[in-house]
């Protein structure tokens, strides 16, 4: 059997047209996934002071890598959010593989649509425009104690409380 050449052409540009799609829509919705680096994350979730049992929130949580340390490491209680397919599959194999189910949850979908109000933190890495748009949420359905770190972009209308200027990483209260 053989496969004439525009339809492997056409075949070609589907998938490449797929790709272009995962890769656009989270930017369209948030950002796009740039991966925090380790030191980053532990410094991120060092500063978010994490007691064992507080329920981590990541917005765009990406590859897993700050809800999965911040349940290995912290104890806490872990929610992702990613609105990109092929990272939330990605995120359900790491948790299954790693055992921590009972501890993590990823949810496919758009944050600004996801209830948010039993965050003891929430972890944001998005663009200032992104986080503009996400204040009146936080400010809303976040609890008084709840603390929000953010990488490299501020929150304008949330209190800073702690902040590493050298790499970026900020911390808020409502």
């Amino acid at each position: 059997m053989t496969i004439s050449i525009p339809l492997t052409f056409a075949i070609i540009m589907l998938i490449v047209i797929i790709i272009a799609i995962l890769i656009a829509w989270p930017h369209l919705k948030g950002a796009p996934w740039i991966p925090s680096r380790m030191n980053k994350v532990r410094e991120m979730l060092s500063l978010a002071e994490i007691k064992p049992e507080e329920i981590v929130y990541d917005l765009g949580c990406g590859d897993g890598r700050i809800i999965l340390h911040a349940v290995r490491k912290y104890q806490a209680k872990a929610v992702g959010i990613e609105i990109n397919l092929i990272l939330y599959l990605w995120c359900q194999f790491l948790i299954s593989v790693l055992r921590l189910r009972k501890r993590v949850k990823v949810i496919y979908g758009n944050f600004f649509k996801e209830d948010l109000s039993n965050a003891d933190i929430v972890i944001c890495y998005l663009l200032q425009d992104t986080n503009d748009k996400l204040e009146n949420k936080l400010n809303s359905e976040l609890k008084s104690s709840a603390r929000v770190i953010s990488n490299s972009f501020l929150f304008h209308n949330l209190r800073l409380t702690n902040e590493n200027s050298e790499k970026g990483i900020y911390v808020y209260k409502r």
